[in-house]
């Protein structure tokens, strides 16, 4: 007589796992990242003249060249003067150093007013722009604008078509996820009670990012930060500086240093609670570990609590 063996039955998790094991590495689906964009790039500089460093550079070639299309951002410059009159924004006068090194496909992106950024209208030159810049000033101006709009919406979805997001000083700070320096009365106050501007665009997400630090002595300033919110990532990055993030992975670029407050590290009683990077130095965010230094070694620096 024949008998049938009855497959046995198996959990539908088990299955889908067993199916990724069999699959070669080069098929399975590549692991969502913790903090950066699972597609695109950032480039995150801290304030200062990039002149000479090589970073615009780099950001034009991240975009795929000057014939790319570029969208800039002055908005962080001011929305309103003191008397509470608009300020006014010359396309002209904010594309020139951006046609000065050779972009022929260039636009300025401005409004004060949030309801004008969430109309199809104004969005219209982002939805097929290969990069944004951020310009630098008050980043809290940035918030006012564009928060919660179609223009945020978008300024991601550059990110999902594979584009490029940069931007220096301001434009570095509303990358990350918590927003300092982002009381409208001041930039010395580091966690404002303003509910409205703590919260960065999360480009870089998990992060606390502060610029200017070499200049304006800010090296410590992030350290409340982290002690308050210790599940994030603090960065502090100096003039003429940059970090160019790829998913999980930054490279420090640029003339300076960059501070790395990681609270899971063990620090020393003698030791400030982060360390410093320079240039050409790689540092993953999720492994918390240095993969490589500019020098080209590959000593890892791990000292978990």
């Amino acid at each position: 007589m024949n008998r049938t063996r009855a497959l046995p039955t198996w959990p539908a998790t088990i299955l889908v796992a067993l199916v990724m094991l069999a699959l070669p590495a080069a098929q399975q689906p590549a692991a969502i990242p913790e903090y950066g964009p699972p597609k695109g790039t950032l480039v995150i500089v801290g304030g200062g003249n990039t002149d000479g460093t090589g970073i615009v550079e780099k950001f034009i070639e991240l975009a795929g060249g000057p014939a790319k299309k570029f969208i800039i951002v002055p908005t962080a410059g001011g929305n309103r003067s003191r008397e509470g009159t608009v300020t006014p924004y010359g396309e002209e006068e904010v594309i020139r150093p951006w046609t000065r090194r050779g972009l022929v496909n260039v636009k300025m992106l401005h409004t004060h007013d949030p309801k004008v950024a969430d109309t199809d209208a104004f969005v219209n030159e982002l939805r097929d722009a290969d990069a944004v810049w951020f310009n630098g000033g008050r980043q809290w101006n940035i918030v006012d604008s564009y928060a919660g709009t179609l223009a945020y919406r978008e300024f991601h979805k550059v990110l999902e078509r594979g584009g490029v997001i940069g931007g220096s000083s301001a434009g570095a700070t509303i990358q990350g996820e918590y927003l300092v320096r982002g009381d409208t009365s001041g930039a010395d106050v580091m966690m404002t009670a303003e509910t409205k501007h703590q919260e960065g665009f999360k480009f870089l997400r998990g992060t606390a990012i502060d610029q200017h630090i070499n200049a304006r002595n800010r090296w410590d300033d992030l350290i409340p930060v982290i002690r308050r919110f210790p599940k994030l990532l603090g960065i502090g990055l100096s003039e003429s500086t940059g970090i160019i993030v790829r998913g999980d992975v930054l490279e420090v670029t640029g003339t300076w240093k960059v501070a790395v407050h990681d609270p899971t590290r063990l620090y020393q009683p003698w030791e400030k609670p982060y360390f410093v990077l320079a240039a050409g130095d790689v540092y993953n965010m999720k492994t918390r570990t240095i993969e490589k230094y500019g020098t080209g070694t590959t000593l890892s620096l791990r000292r978990d609590r």
